[in-house]
């Protein structure tokens, strides 16, 4: 069985984040030749892709985050009136983003499959439920895909949003012969030990764990899951069990494909102490 690599490529890195529903192609395609990369170095792929304006505008508006609440919280927007609509909504608009994906992937001649996680998880955190046997038992050469989504959840809560870095956790760890996970994000090199618009490229930090305490930019108005944050404290944890983690810029595509074959790059390597 070859290696894998499980690759989270960020919903701010592949979408214009401010935007409502507007997908950052010329990323997407360049983020596609990593793909290959790995293929050519006897990688498979596990590929999971963030949300972005597909799905964090919305969510937030709606509060879909903190599952079923009073409806006397909201008023409607345009043909949105309940936080049922909403959710319907949201998993329309990020199977619109995938398609996006998966269209950029077959023009690469690149063989894929997906599996959006309102069909198959449930709940929400790095706990949720959901079988990950059809992620391990791909074969050779398919790329399989997931995204962050809005999933079913027990009552009193109903729904809930599924962050990708919850899902490249269990995936990293749980599915067989995974030596890497990537994390593509946007705007940063990696990990900063301050906020981007105060930094400096000396600020980057080129190893990280726990300890290390960093300025992280959480965009609370906009996203509805963690941050970056988010993807440090899960890193660690996949770090823990034996997996390399690395965080690079996704707008250098020669740095992703270079985490992902084990090359030294330019990020952050996330280690668990």
């Amino acid at each position: 069985m070859r290696d894998k690599v499980v690759v989270k490529w960020g919903g701010g890195l592949i979408t214009e984040k401010s935007q409502l529903c507007t997908a950052n192609r010329e990323i997407i395609h360049s983020l596609v030749d990593t793909i290959i990369t790995c293929h050519n170095n006897n990688m498979d792929v596990i590929l999971v892709h963030g949300a972005g304006s597909f799905g964090h505008l919305r969510a937030k508006k709606w509060r879909l985050n903190e599952g079923k609440i009073d409806p006397s919280n909201f008023t409607a927007v345009d043909s949105c009136t309940t936080q049922e609509q909403a959710v319907k909504l949201v998993r329309k608009d990020m199977l619109t983003l995938n398609s996006i994906v998966m269209d950029e992937l077959t023009k690469a001649d690149i063989s894929a499959a997906v599996l959006p996680p309102h069909m198959w998880a449930k709940s929400t955190g790095e706990n949720f439920e959901g079988d990950l046997q059809f992620f391990a038992s791909a074969p050779e050469g398919i790329v399989m895909v997931t995204y962050g989504d809005v999933v079913d959840c027990d009552e009193p809560q109903m729904f809930g949003i599924l962050s990708g870095d919850d899902l490249v956790t269990r995936l990293a760890i749980e599915v067989p012969n995974v030596k890497r996970l990537v994390f593509a994000i946007g705007g940063v090199d990696g990990l900063l030990r301050c906020p981007p618009q105060r930094a400096t490229e000396d600020d980057l930090l080129e190893i990280w764990h726990p300890g290390i305490i960093f300025e992280g930019e959480h965009q609370q108005n906009i996203d509805v899951t963690g941050g970056i944050g988010l993807k440090a404290a899960r890193g660690a944890k996949v770090a823990q069990n034996g997996i390399e983690v690395m965080m690079v810029s996704g707008q250098h595509p020669q740095r992703v494909a270079d985490a992902c074959i084990g090359v030294a790059t330019r990020g952050t390597k996330v280690v668990s102490k």
